[in-house]
């Protein structure tokens, strides 16, 4: 089950705008204080930047909205950044974009575009994926079996780590629902002989398709 969308990790993007150079950071943020650091490291880096931007949409129901325009005409970055993050249904995410101002004025719908279409461009830098609620299997094999799961075709699972040792222990991801089918495929796979050593739940992410 998908819980909410989210980028895959911290990137950068930059665009110029009639002679203004926009600079976007993205990074993901679980806690306002994590996305905080992060406003303050690109203030630091860009501190002689005409404006550095602030935007973040936190929680699992985007509990936490927040934006600054950073001197600019209120209303003109920093909302439209939250609502464009809000709209694209995008949560535990801040973002930042720098402006080196270049002379000539964008009016009040040339920023809300500048600013928007910069920000776009940095979560496409990221790249957005799902964070999905999955059934977590441990489960210990012989080597043969393994080489067999390796080649198994459309599988309901994925195969999140191995350890080898005398055995091989498999960590594999499923959906709730398909839990009992991976179990009854490890079953075929092994002769009955595999071993269930941990079941748990997870959050994972995963890119969008």
């Amino acid at each position: 089950m998908k819980l909410y969308n989210t980028v895959l990790g911290t990137a950068m993007a930059e665009q110029t705008i009639e002679k203004s150079r926009f600079i976007c950071y993205v990074s993901p943020a679980e806690t306002r204080e994590e996305a905080e650091e992060f406003i303050a490291s690109i203030r630091k880096k860009h501190k002689d930047a005409t404006h550095n931007v602030p935007a973040m949409v936190l929680g699992d129901k985007m509990q936490i909205q927040w934006g600054s325009d950073d001197g600019e005409p209120q209303g003109t970055s920093g909302a439209p950044i939250v609502q464009m993050l809000v709209s694209e249904e995008i949560t535990n995410v801040v973002v930042v974009v720098t402006r080196y101002f270049g002379g000539i004025k964008l009016g009040t719908g040339g920023l809300v575009r500048a600013y928007t279409s910069s920000a776009k461009l940095g979560l496409q830098a990221a790249g957005v994926g799902g964070v999905f609620e999955m059934d977590v299997l441990e489960y210990e094999m012989d080597y043969a079996a393994y080489s067999k799961l390796e080649s198994l075709k459309n599988k309901t699972f994925g195969v999140e780590r191995a350890d080898f040792s005398d055995k091989v222990l498999v960590e594999l991801s499923m959906d709730p629902e398909d839990y009992e089918g991976t179990l009854g495929i490890l079953t075929n796979l092994t002769g009955g002989k595999g071993k269930i050593k941990k079941t748990l739940k997870k959050s994972l992410t995963k890119p969008l398709i």
